[in-house]
């Protein structure tokens, strides 16, 4: 993906360029982006402005786009610059306009008679496109999907519980688990399961980032596989190099007790194999024996030199 352009700005870069799939699914994106980075000031009567604030391009992009497409207000864009972070900051301001309290309740952000709403906009979200729009919209707007190459999680930042919970029971009805977590006088609505992340990438419209973490995830999984293998391998060279060390100890004392000479030709034939071979398991030992022997046979070799080691220590 491109240049240095974090993973979450690619996300929301693809999520930008999503369209609804009807007329009401910009209402629903609209709405969520801005319950979840807007600021809503009244003046008195009908006088309400509203700004948002963002460090993402592609979510001002949206925000002024259906604006404009939906209820045709007038807005303005200030895009700041912080040099300590080295990171834009796009301002959007819509300004007190004649319509503008008739569209906050368009968007399920008033409710007539009761002010400011606590939960999501349900008469927004009755098709089910609609709700994958609104949650698209809370993600752009709030939300954080890490590098899938680290420690993968996905969140949405929100304010107000009951908000944060009707968005976690619209990710659930696609057979996700999101749980909540409050954070600093906000609500974080967190995935760490790796196929919820991917499922809810899909849900919003986020085909193509999907795939590149499906792609990142079989990556570590052949890397980890390499990796269990090589791990097992080593343990059993290890394993291997301690029996051959303490095998190689009893052949040298049999060898000086008894002499390799006067042992039976089948346990000499062992002594002289592990002698030559001290790197190899039983198993390919017994390969190189002749006749070929199974681990079995090789082991009661074993066994036999033991006991006889055993029994020349014992005085005469």
């Amino acid at each position: 993906m491109r240049g240095t352009m974090s993973f979450t700005a690619q996300v929301k870069d693809e999520l930008s360029r999503v369209e609804g799939i009807c007329p009401n699914c910009a209402y629903a994106q609209l709405s969520a982006i801005v319950r979840v980075c807007g600021t809503l000031s009244f003046r008195g009567p009908g006088r309400y402005s509203i700004r948002v604030s963002t460090e993402t391009g592609a979510v001002a992009r949206t925000m002024i786009k259906l604006t404009h497409e939906l209820f045709d207000l007038e807005t303005r864009l200030t895009v700041r610059h912080s040099n300590l972070h080295k990171v834009r900051n796009y301002l959007i301001e819509i300004p007190e306009q004649d319509e503008m309290e008739s569209d906050l309740v368009r968007l399920g952000i008033l409710v007539p008679g009761r002010g400011l709403a606590q939960g999501a906009p349900v008469q927004l979200l009755r098709r089910r496109c609609c709700r994958a729009a609104f949650i698209r919209g809370a993600f752009m707007a709030g939300g954080f999907v890490a590098d899938p190459r680290g420690d993968f999680h996905l969140e949405i930042a929100v304010t107000g519980e009951r908000f944060a919970q009707d968005i976690i029971e619209l990710i659930g009805e696609h057979g996700i688990t999101a749980r909540l977590n409050r954070r600093r006088g906000a609500y974080a609505i967190y995935l760490k399961s790796f196929d919820d992340v991917v499922k809810l990438l899909r849900v919003m419209g986020a085909a193509r980032s999907a795939r590149a973490i499906e792609n990142v995830r079989q990556v570590k999984q052949a890397i980890n596989d390499v990796n269990r293998r090589v791990n097992a391998e080593t343990a059993n060279l290890s394993r291997t190099t301690n029996a051959a060390g303490t095998q190689l100890e009893l052949i040298d004392e049999a060898e000086h007790l008894i002499g390799l000479r006067q042992l039976p030709p089948a346990v000499r034939e062992f002594c002289e194999l592990r002698r030559e071979n001290p790197e190899l398991s039983l198993a390919d030992l017994g390969a190189l024996a002749s006749p070929p022997t199974k681990k079995s046979g090789m082991y009661h070799r074993l066994l036999r030199l033991r006991s006889l080691v055993e029994a020349a220590r014992e005085p005469s």
